[in-house]
């Protein structure tokens, strides 16, 4: 199958600067709402790669995000959101952007068309074939991430990826791709549109359901989270009373010596 870069494909809509603000809102919203549609399209090869994250995080490995731009920092976001949510270690779910830290908030000029720098970011992380390496690209074509996953394989490092375009040379060295078609944006090009929130859903749906099958929830609750806030606190002491059926202020104890959900359950059914 030839590739058809479809993120690049001219909006649907035309003179977008005439439109009104409620134009604007509206036809924004109405392509938004394709996204989801598209994902569960591609809940399969979701699946195959939550497999093999789960697959190697019981095994000692760690789940790598690398990408640049929007896709980088969607990464990021999602890997460092892990720590505080689940009670993992930051270096369990690692994101690399292209342009390294800097780029987070700014452009960093043709850092995404060096090939070889996404190797060199992940050797700094001794990366090995214990891992498994996600490249985030919209378009699919992006040097930094396309040659980081190529070397991945030459090293038995198992890759996936995200992008938005069929039979793309990222999904070329993918060991399980992750293809959500979104179709053209609404500002022509504009991937940190649908692209973006299509990757943004798929890394939700491949960190929280990994989590889940490593342990790190109970029943529905994050029982490992940390409690950074008190928002955090009040709901950790909320999930205690309902799983042990005791008081508020018992409850607020236990968390309070354990500063952990699941060690304070654990502690009082074994012995209280």
């Amino acid at each position: 199958m030839s590739f058809i870069k479809i993120t690049e494909q001219s909006s649907k809509y035309n003179d977008l600067d005439k439109m009104s603000i409620n134009e604007l809102l509206t036809n924004i919203n109405q392509e938004d709402i394709s996204v989801p549609l598209a994902v569960q399209k591609a809940i399969p090869q979701i699946e195959a790669t939550v497999v093999q994250v789960v697959s190697k995080l019981n095994n000692g490995g760690r789940l790598f995000y690398i990408g640049a731009g929007t896709s980088g920092r969607l990464g990021i976001l999602d890997a460092s959101e892990c720590p505080p949510t689940y009670g993992v270690s930051p270096d369990l779910v690692i994101g690399i952007i292209a342009g390294g830290d800097y780029a987070i908030r700014h452009a960093v000029e043709n850092a995404e068309d060096n090939p070889l720098q996404g190797w060199q970011d992940l050797l700094q992380h001794n990366i090995s074939d214990k891992d498994i390496v996600i490249g985030i690209a919209a378009s699919g074509t992006t040097p930094y991430v396309i040659k980081a996953l190529e070397k991945c394989q030459e090293n038995n490092i198992t890759t996936s990826c995200i992008t938005c375009n069929l039979e793309s040379p990222l999904a070329r060295v993918a060991d399980y791709p992750i293809e959500v078609v979104v179709g053209p944006e609404f500002v022509t090009g504009s991937s940190r549109m649908k692209a973006g929130t299509a990757q943004k859903l798929v890394l939700n749906m491949i960190s929280t359901s990994s989590m889940i099958q490593i342990g790190r929830v109970k029943g529905n609750k994050m029982v490992d989270m940390k409690m950074t806030n008190a928002k955090l606190q009040e709901r950790g002491i909320q999930m205690i009373i309902d799983e042990l059926q005791i008081e508020y202020s018992i409850a607020a104890q236990l968390l309070k010596e354990h500063q952990n959900v699941r060690t304070a359950i654990e502690y009082y059914k074994t012995n209280i």
